[in-house]
């Protein structure tokens, strides 16, 4: 339990330290067709249905590699 802790810890940092200086390789996440974006006046409202699936599949592909 604790191995995995430490390599998600790991994995959102270098996650924080990619969007803080190289923002342009998260610029596709929320401008998917499908991700759900509506603004109007002085409200947002943003869902990110395709991007959160691609990302749910690439996370259980990658746990899958990683338990075998």
């Amino acid at each position: 339990m604790a191995r995995w802790m430490f390599v998600t810890g790991a994995v959102l940092l270098l996650l924080g330290v990619a969007w803080h200086y190289f923002p342009w390789l998260l610029n596709w996440f929320g401008r998917l067709p499908g991700d759900i974006r509506i603004e109007s006046g002085r409200s947002k409202v943003f869902v990110p249905i395709t991007s959160m699936i691609l990302i749910s599949i690439l996370l259980t592909v990658l746990i899958n590699l990683f338990r075998r």
